[in-house]
């Protein structure tokens, strides 16, 4: 869940930036309700970006956890 949400707060970060550095408004869903800076929509893919690894990270460390048996198993 984590990772299919930093993908979409990812998506809107870089929509809004590449929006509003190289055109005239933001682009996406964030600018009708909010009016932030080009640098909070950078921000917002940093955080994106960093859900999506923690996502990613988590789901293979489960699966390695589920393959271990014996003495050390968890």
């Amino acid at each position: 869940m984590r990772g299919i949400l930093g993908f979409v707060i990812m998506i809107q970060g870089v929509m809004g930036f590449i929006g509003q550095v190289f055109f005239d408004h933001a682009w996406g869903l964030l600018p009708h309700w909010f009016d932030l800076p080009s640098v909070a929509y950078a921000g917002l893919f940093a955080a994106g970006a960093a859900l999506a690894v923690w996502g990613d990270v988590d789901t293979k460390r489960k699966a390695k956890q589920g393959k271990q048996t014996g003495a050390g198993a968890v």
